[in-house]
C-alpha cells in the first residue's frame, strides 16, 4: 500500500519573500567623469561645465546612475550635484558611488516602500538564492524590519532554512 505524499511545506504557514520579486526594471550605468578633467585628474569648472551643457542626458531615460570617478581626483561636492541635476529628468535614480551602492540604494527604497502587514506574526523564509543581482545589504535590511512582527525569521529554502530570529 502507497502512502500519499504530503507538502508539509506547502501546507505550513511558512510565507517565502523573494527579494528578487521586487528587482525593478531599468538599465544600471555607471558614470564615470574622468573623461571630463583635465588629465583624468583635475576638475577645471569652465570645462566641466561645458562637458555638462553639450552631453546628450536623454540617453540615461529610464536608467539608474551611479557617478563615480575611477581616478584618485578630488571632486567638489557641486560637480556630482550639478550631474545629479542634468540626470533627473531622465534617470530614474543617480547616487554617488559603485554599481552595488546604486542596487543597495535602490533596494532601500523598495524595503523602506514594503508593506509588511501581511507577514504579521508568521514564520517567514527570506530566500537566499536570486539571479538578479541583490546586494547582500538588502537581505540585512529585509531582516531588520521584518523582525519586530515576523513570529520567525529563516534564511533560504523551505527545505534547507537556516534560523535566524524567533520571537519569544
Amino acid at each position: 500500500m502507497k502512502e500519499e505524499i504530503i507538502n508539509r511545506v506547502a501546507n505550513s504557514k511558512l510565507v517565502t519573500l523573494n527579494l528578487e520579486d521586487y528587482y525593478p526594471d531599468g538599465k544600471r550605468v555607471l558614470f564615470d567623469i574622468k573623461d571630463w578633467l583635465f588629465e583624468g585628474f583635475v576638475l577645471r569648472e569652465k570645462d566641466f561645465r561645458n562637458h555638462v551643457l553639450k552631453f546628450n542626458w536623454s540617453q540615461y531615460q529610464g536608467c539608474y546612475v551611479a557617478l563615480t570617478c575611477s581616478t584618485d581626483a578630488i571632486i567638489p561636492g557641486w560637480a556630482n550635484i550639478l550631474l545629479s541635476i542634468q540626470l533627473e529628468p531622465f534617470a530614474k535614480k543617480t547616487i554617488i558611488g559603485n554599481l552595488e551602492d546604486l542596487e543597495t540604494s535602490i533596494y532601500q527604497d523598495i524595503i523602506n516602500n514594503l508593506d509588511i502587514s501581511s507577514f504579521n506574526n508568521k514564520p517567514i523564509i527570506i530566500k537566499g538564492c536570486s539571479n538578479k543581482p541583490v546586494p547582500q545589504n538588502a537581505y540585512t535590511m529585509l531582516a531588520t524590519k521584518l523582525r519586530p512582527i515576523a513570529k520567525s525569521i529563516m534564511y533560504g529554502e523551505a527545505c534547507s532554512a537556516v534560523p535566524l530570529y524567533k520571537n519569544k
